[in-house]
């Protein structure tokens, strides 16, 4: 009887994983970091935190998905440099296998240069920024070949992909006062939502109902609403007086977590009262990524500038924990 029960347990916790949205990803099987430091994706145990293999990149990986069988990760490959200042951009996206943990082959983008910011649909098109080109690339899931592209006016760093796969929201850091709205069946641009300060990370809530950008000189969190393209809110962050980085929401849209490179902490909203109290916690230096356990009660803090991941509990909303993992995470996810 105490098999069969942890058994439903562990089925229903797996059940659920593959019911989240693609763009918000979590899973029981793994742990995956990309060390952009490090130039290497890295594998980890997901409930000891122990590294188990590592795979070794070009430089630099940045951003990730998971294709939905989360059998495939695509991990852009931006070049050497950082926005703004990238000599040698790359042209290419890594192709992991996730059950091997092995490089499985590359899609290569050129003459499309830097890939960065990505995000994927339920039919497995991958849609993927290119900043110095100002384009988003549509990428055939099964031929890696680039359908068409989409102009973004901005350097679009990182974008956001509605749920239902209708539209696209680009953030394009200080070099447009706005977000870029992309209609995916036009290919065309439908709004240019104003940022007079411009923008840096941004976010879909897993229901599709909201989208949450970091204004990118404020310490602001911008609400906009999808249906009409139009800022519905701002909200100042607790406890912060410089732009922060970027924001997630939680796989199960419970929570909405922002981090500030700045000051090293993170802000934990109520995603149903963003106004409400704001939990602030200190981390590890220059945030840059969250992952999420598939039960909705652990965040990890990916903390680029000193090679650890911070763990929070998200039900006490306090750190119970750090671990060493590579030289400069970016991005991770339980997968």
């Amino acid at each position: 009887m105490r098999k069969t029960f942890w058994t439903v347990i562990a089925c229903a916790v797996v059940a659920a994983a593959a019911n989240v949205e693609l763009n918000h990803p979590t899973g029981t099987r793994g742990l995956f970091l990309v060390d952009k430091l490090g130039t290497h994706v890295r594998f980890f145990d997901p409930v000891t935190f122990k590294e188990i293999s590592s795979i070794e990149l070009p430089k630099a990986p940045h951003d990730f998905v998971f294709s939905a069988d989360h059998k495939i990760a695509y991990v852009p490959i931006y070049g050497d440099g950082v926005y703004g200042k990238n000599p040698n951009p790359g042209h290419e996206i890594a192709i992991v296998d996730l059950e091997a943990r092995k490089l499985a082959g590359t899609i290569d983008v050129a003459p499309y240069r830097a890939p960065h910011g990505i995000q994927i649909d339920k039919q497995g098109t991958l849609y993927v920024t290119c900043d110095l080109d100002r384009k988003v690339l549509v990428i055939d899931p099964k031929t890696h070949a680039i359908r068409y592209t989409m102009d973004t006016e901005g350097t679009g760093h990182w974008i956001s992909l509605l749920p239902d796969g209708s539209k696209i929201y680009v953030a394009s850091k200080n070099d447009k006062p706005f977000v870029t709205v992309l209609d995916v069946k036009t290919r065309k641009i439908v709004a240019r939502i104003p940022t007079p300060n411009g923008t840096q990370g941004i976010a879909a809530s897993p229901d599709g109902k909201r989208v949450v950008a970091i204004d990118f000189a404020e310490p602001t969190l911008i609400v906009i609403d999808p249906k009409t393209d139009t800022v519905v809110d701002r909200i100042a962050l607790k406890d912060q007086t410089k732009g922060a980085f970027k924001v997630y929401y939680s796989p199960d849209g419970a929570k909405l977590l922002t981090m500030s490179t700045a000051a090293s902490v993170i802000n934990i909203f109520d995603a149903a009262n963003l106004k409400g109290e704001q939990k602030v916690l200190t981390v590890g230096k220059d945030p840059m990524g969250f992952g999420f356990s598939a039960d909705g009660k652990t965040a990890l803090v990916a903390n680029h500038g000193d090679g650890s991941v911070s763990i929070v509990d998200l039900q006490t909303k306090e750190i119970t924990g750090n671990f060493h993992a590579g030289t400069g995470i970016e991005t991770l996810a339980w997968y």
